[in-house]
């Protein structure tokens, strides 16, 4: 596995600030932005910079089977907003709200390289102060997802360059099994309209970082 990158000192910053200002509660940061921005590590250079316990809760772990999908006619675009558990997603975030002492929490997480997501995977103990929130929808201005930004303390929303962008989508696609043309097509096809709809919401987000780390 390669380094993390260094988290730039802007996010060093706001995370301190975010967390004196959480006075020892559990804080929930939401880290947002169109498919390739990076959301997954930088979640991971958070989690490694920060100077309190940390967990990342993932979206993607709301992923619909893919067997749904095909009944539901939507596994041509999976990835859209309708593809994903959205109840379910802020069910898990209300709970880790009102997570009690004696209670560990089970999320879920996504697997590419099976293309499925593993129930139970992310175990969310209630003394962890910072649980770092990723996923495309956070800022969706849609039910059910409307609901989630009042759960966060703050999120975050990444602006990459979009060609760098694009060549990520891109090359993860290759990396889990699509030819180059098939890629290609996945990340202009089904990819970019998710990520224009997503871009559209950034406004509602605390803060704008640049991300352009590879």
């Amino acid at each position: 596995m390669s380094a993390l990158p260094s988290l730039p000192a802007d996010l060093q910053q706001r995370l301190h600030r975010l967390l004196t200002q959480a006075g020892g509660r559990r804080c929930l940061l939401g880290i947002v932005g169109p498919p390739g921005a990076g959301k997954s590590t930088l979640a991971a250079a958070l989690q490694s910079a920060s100077p309190v316990p940390s967990q990342v809760v993932p979206m993607d772990g709301f992923h619909l089977a893919n067997s749904e999908l095909v009944r539901l006619g939507r596994s041509h675009r999976k990835g859209a907003p309708d593809t994903f558990d959205a109840d379910g997603f802020v069910a898990l975030l209300k709970r880790l709200r009102q997570q009690s002492v004696t209670e560990t929490v089970y999320a879920p997480e996504y697997r590419r390289e099976i293309e499925e997501a593993v129930a139970g995977a992310v175990a969310i103990p209630p003394t962890v102060p910072l649980l770092i929130v990723e996923g495309n929808y956070l800022l969706l201005d849609e039910d059910p997802w409307t609901s989630i930004a009042a759960l966060l303390d703050e999120t975050w929303y990444l602006n990459v360059d979009n060609t760098l962008r694009r060549q990520r989508l891109t090359a993860r696609h290759e990396h889990f099994g699509r030819s180059p043309q098939a890629a290609r097509a996945w990340a202009e096809q089904t990819d970019e309209p998710n990520a224009r709809r997503i871009a559209a919401c950034k406004s509602r987000a605390q803060y704008q970082a640049c991300w352009n780390t590879p």
